[in-house]
């Protein structure tokens, strides 16, 4: 490609924006001042063939010469570029769905062809992150309706790959969130596929939570499996545990759940559209909802449960998916850890049949695989529960996650944590709380789930009887600096643990 007007040089910035395409330009530069680019500006980027849509940024200093163009990781990686190689930048062409998208935000339901044309410019990175933060909040005022749900699910699988398997039964599992520690997805894969049930789970990261069940999965083994691989690993043990992420299913959700954990904004009506979009995209035939509910969790009342129930179930029968919901308590964290190799720690204790094995993670995820167990025909209405324990009592569980991680590429030892404190209790009492958003805020401060071993080690559970300076929880980090960051936010939160005298 020969310099032109609107050809320059490319340079690696060495610029991590995440997912999202940036191109740095002088703003003196002569394809500025001859196209009129300005900051903001949304350009097409052309080379090697291949073409990227990108924010402009404008530059007034000598960071970048005035003949080149200064690009982030994601557009340098997605052009497959190399240093000394030119680009074409061109005004990008007008984006028709954001006129749908106008209309959302003007209260106006949206039809099945708007939801496609809205996911497909998405995935296609011709929404900014303004434009999809709009997109968020025009679905969350006035709320979708159940006509709306199913059309944007269906336009979110369908903007991706779909896996299918000659099973005819392929069971799944999710939860809404909203509840620290709840890991009890390797517990169930590991149970139900060594009763030869088939269980390709793929799982997202943290969006708002200290851990998504891919970072905790990813202390155990590798996670970033590609679609073939997810086949060959279900193929030789009849699961995984994958990031989803990794792989194109509904993959306009991952895009979606980045700019939500930005606005820390997760509704009704995308929530089951994430979830479902997922499922029918992995193959699932029958799924298990969990659902926790407590005035701290994501789900605070019976009446909100029984809300996200019904839309959840509607759109899994839409789409064929035998599916049943277990509501269960939020009112407290699951296990003792909360922090992707704090969380791997219980789940290890769990499988491994320990006596220190956190009862109320090994019940719950016993209790949800039992309703698999029940929904794929191995076991008649309320007896799964038991068979899912004996599966766990037995050692067949831990034998089968044992295989499946070296299936995935090795089995891994969670990091353990550099920097440590002790919180102790400042009075005497009935511990009657522990504020589930409160304890996750304390985690992510201290550096989950970026930094692996980061988190809280929770030593104690509502109802129990303590006295002043009795040991409530162990903050975990791996540096200095946040280890004081979380620390000083538990100084000025004292009511993260209810204590009634």
């Amino acid at each position: 490609m020969t310099a032109g007007p609107r050809t320059v040089k490319a340079r690696r910035l060495g610029l991590d924006a995440q997912s999202e395409a940036i191109v740095l330009l002088h703003r003196d530069s002569a394809i500025c001042r001859s196209e009129g680019f300005s900051a903001h500006t949304r350009v097409q980027l052309r080379a090697r063939g291949r073409i990227v849509v990108a924010t402009l940024l404008s530059v007034i200093s000598d960071l970048i010469a005035i003949d080149e163009a200064a690009l982030s990781e994601a557009a340098w990686t997605r052009l497959a570029l190399s240093e000394g190689d030119t680009i074409m930048i061109e005004h990008l062409d007008p984006v028709d769905s954001l006129s749908v998208l106008r209309s959302r935000i003007f209260g106006h339901v949206l039809n099945e062809n708007g939801f496609r044309a809205i996911i497909g410019d998405i995935v296609a990175g011709r929404y900014s992150s303004i434009h999809i933060a709009s997109f968020l909040t025009a679905c969350a005022a006035p709320p979708l309706d159940e006509a709306e749900i199913f059309s944007l699910t269906r336009a979110m699988v369908d903007a991706g790959e779909r896996l299918f398997w000659p099973q005819p039964v392929v069971v799944d599992k999710h939860s809404v969130g909203g509840l620290p520690g709840n890991r009890t997805t390797p517990i169930i894969v590991a149970i139900v596929t060594a009763l030869g049930l088939t269980m390709p789970k793929t799982s997202s990261r943290a969006i708002t939570s200290p851990a998504g069940t891919a970072d905790m999965m990813e202390t155990l083994a590798p996670v970033e499996l590609s679609a073939a691989a997810i086949r060959h690993v279900v193929e030789a043990e009849g699961g995984c545990i994958a990031w989803g992420g990794a792989v194109q299913l509904s993959p306009a959700d991952d895009i979606l759940i980045r700019v939500e954990r930005a606005l820390d904004l997760d509704t009704q009506g995308q929530m089951i559209a994430s979830v479902m979009s997922k499922k029918i995209a992995a193959g699932a035939t029958h799924l298990v909802l969990d659902v926790p509910v407590g005035t701290t969790a994501k789900v605070r009342t019976a009446k909100d449960a029984e809300e996200l129930s019904r839309g959840l179930l509607a759109v899994a029968r839409d789409f064929g998916i035998t599916a049943r919901v277990v509501i269960g308590s939020g009112d407290e964290p699951v296990g003792r850890g909360i922090g992707p190799a704090l969380e791997a720690q219980d789940v290890l204790a769990v499988l491994q049949r320990r006596p220190d094995a956190p009862a109320d993670l090994r019940e719950r995820a016993v209790r949800l695989a039992g309703v698999l167990i029940e929904l794929a025909g191995l076991a008649p209405l309320n007896a799964g529960g038991a068979l899912a324990m004996s599966i766990l009592d037995n050692g067949r569980a831990w034998h089968k996650f044992q295989h499946i991680c070296e299936a995935q590429g090795g089995m891994r030892t969670p990091p353990t944590s550099s920097h440590r404190q002790i919180l102790t209790a400042p009075a005497s009492g009935r511990l009657t709380a522990i504020d589930n958003r409160k304890i996750a805020r304390l985690a992510k401060l201290a550096g989950a789930p970026e930094d692996r071993a980061a988190g809280v080690e929770l030593l104690v559970r509502i109802g129990q009887d303590i006295k002043a300076g009795h040991n409530l929880c162990v903050v975990h980090a791996e540096a200095p600096g946040e280890l004081d960051y979380a620390l000083a936010y538990a100084a000025q939160h004292e009511d993260i643990f209810g204590i009634e005298s």
